[in-house]
């Protein structure tokens, strides 16, 4: 039987980066809301009836691609949340040919423009919002990560589950 439940591909992160940015979602999101670890979206809805077909993709091209190395420069108040900017222009050249190959299948959110970020705090009042970007933007200090991989999830409606680790360079 063919699972159709859309698939979700994000940024693997280092283990320091990933128990940074998971511990500030943990603290800051809304526990009740808080399903998924923290996590850099690089498509929320690829088609999962073709799993087979996008991991084969994604693993081709993440092969030719050494693990990118990604800034994060700073954070970003979302109106209801806080989000740590990503920069990364070997990570956005990725995305944009993967964007290329999805092309027919790329919902109206994964076609436009990309912002790469991480959510620690959503779903709160602005207010909430605006005293942690102020907190976090006092002591913020940039910094740079590897991601080994990306990480492709299945999306039930619930928490996400695990379909796949895709290694980013040829030595995986």
């Amino acid at each position: 039987m063919i699972d159709a439940a859309p698939l979700i591909l994000t940024l693997a992160f280092d283990e320091p980066t990933f128990a940074r940015f998971d511990g500030e979602r943990r603290r800051y999101f809304p526990e009740v809301l808080n399903h998924i670890p923290a996590h850099a979206t690089l498509f929320h809805h690829l088609p999962g009836d073709r799993e087979r077909g996008v991991i084969e993709t994604i693993t081709a091209l993440a092969r030719t691609v050494p693990p990118p190395e990604v800034a994060v420069t700073g954070l970003r108040f979302t109106g209801r949340g806080v989000a740590y900017v990503l920069e990364s222009d070997a990570l956005v050249r990725f995305r944009a040919l993967l964007a290329q190959k999805f092309a027919s299948h790329l919902t109206a959110q994964d076609g436009q423009g990309w912002r790469p970020h991480v959510t620690v705090q959503n779903k709160v009042s602005p207010d909430k919002a605006r005293a942690l970007h102020a907190d976090l933007s006092a002591g913020f200090a940039p910094f740079r990560f590897i991601a080994p991989a990306t990480l492709l999830w299945r999306y039930r409606g619930g928490p996400w589950d695990a379909a796949a680790c895709l290694p980013f360079g040829e030595n995986t």
